[in-house]
Formats: structure tokens, sequence, C-alpha cells
């Protein structure tokens, strides 16, 4: 049996929670946890209940997806961690591939492509996100965009505890402020040419409803580590 995944679900009122736990179970990689932490929920409780016996479930005050991440990853027990969020899913295949692309290339971090889909799980875009060819691509991306789609992130946790907890004061790009952190003190994100994850647009997402606070975060995050990385890459 290959290394135990942790796969981090944070839940905050979302109507899809069902769908993302069962895209989680099915998964064609069976040494997984799947830890749903509640972030003071008040609706779509009740979709969680059927799964209880399947999963590790945490409830919270609600204090931001980023809070929840850290719990989440404090209660996990898996050599690699994994994030879903409550509203997307994964493909069944998701975490054997990316984990044996990891292990093949003893890489510590790794995203995939995705797939954008509606309310009703129809496609709207395949292959939502830029292809890569090697690392230094990855990171030299981040000098101008922000690139990585966290829930296709499968992570050693290693390097979780090395650099620390996702930054709750970045309520809506704690991830973005993660990876580049991350990028900009060496760590290598390889990519895997794979649509394994299927990320919701709705009116209810958080890069729907809170476009302008994610702007004035993204502001302040690529001020602080875009000339570290830029420093960086000329090195490579």
């Amino acid at each position: 049996m290959g290394p135990k995944v942790s796969i981090i679900m944070p839940f905050y009122n979302c109507a899809f929670i069902d769908q993302a736990i069962q895209s989680a179970l099915n998964q064609t990689y069976y040494n997984i946890e799947i830890i749903v932490v509640d972030d003071g929920s008040t609706q779509h409780t009740e979709k969680i209940i059927p799964f209880l016996d399947r999963i590790r479930y945490f409830k919270k005050e609600n204090g931001g997806t980023a809070t929840a991440l850290n719990h989440g990853i404090a209660e996990a027990t898996g050599s690699y961690v994994a994030w879903l969020s409550s509203d997307d899913y994964f493909l069944p295949e998701k975490i054997e591939k990316q984990l044996a692309f990891m292990l093949e290339r003893n890489a510590k971090a790794s995203f995939t492509n995705y797939d954008c889909v509606d309310e009703n799980n129809q496609v709207i875009t395949q292959f939502t996100g830029m292809r890569f060819q090697n690392t230094k691509q990855v990171a030299e991306s981040y000098l101008k965009y922000n690139t990585i789609n966290g829930c296709t992130v499968l992570i050693d946790r290693n390097e979780l505890n090395i650099f620390g907890s996702f930054n709750p004061i970045f309520r809506y790009t704690h991830d973005y402020e993660m990876w580049i952190k991350m990028l900009a003190y060496g760590v290598e994100f390889h990519y895997l040419d794979e649509s394994l994850t299927k990320f919701r647009q709705h009116q209810e997402s958080g890069t729907v409803k809170h476009q302008d606070q994610m702007l004035a975060e993204m502001q302040v995050i690529e001020q602080t580590y875009r000339p570290i990385l830029m420093n960086r890459l000329k090195d490579l």
C-alpha cells in the first residue's frame, strides 16, 4: 500500500458538499482519509450526515477557509495533503495519477489542470489553466499571474510544516500567498498535464462574490513576494 493521502475539505454553507465528498470517496487510490472541516455552517449540513461513517468530521466557529484548511491539516495523518473545495469535485483517478507522477519524480509539490463546470456539472471550459513544460516555467508565471488552482495541488505534508499555516489575513487568496511564498523560497511545483479536477463556477462562489477584496489582497501578496521570486529566478 502506498503513502496515505489526506483530502482536506473546508465546508461553509455549500449546497454541493455531498458531490465533493462523494468524489473523494470514489477515488481509485484507496489509502486516503477524508477530513471535512465545517467552518460554522448554518445551511446544508444535513448533506454530510450520510457520509459520517466514512469521513472524519470536525466543526469549528467560522473563521474563513484558511482556518478550516489549517484545522484539517493539523488533524491529518497522511504523508500527502490535497485540498478539495466543497463546491468542486475530483475525477476518480485524481489522487492515484498525481501521486504516481510525484513519486516517479521525487516531487514535493504538484498540480494539474482543471475543467470549469456549471451548477449542473456541465463543462464550460476544458483545460482552463495554463500549461507548462517544466518547473521553471511555473515559477516564472508567478511574476504575472496566480497560476495554480489550489484544488489541483497535491503536496508533501512536510513542505506545509516547513512553510507554516495558510495565512487567515488573506481571507480569499490564502492559497495564492502560500504557493508564491513556497516558489519564492525554492519549492518546485511539478505540473501534470491532465485535467483531474472540476472547478465549479456559480453565483455563490467566492471568486464571483469577492472580486474586489481578492484583488486588494493579491496586490499586497505580489508586493511582498514577487521581488523575492524575481531574485531567485536570476539564479536558475
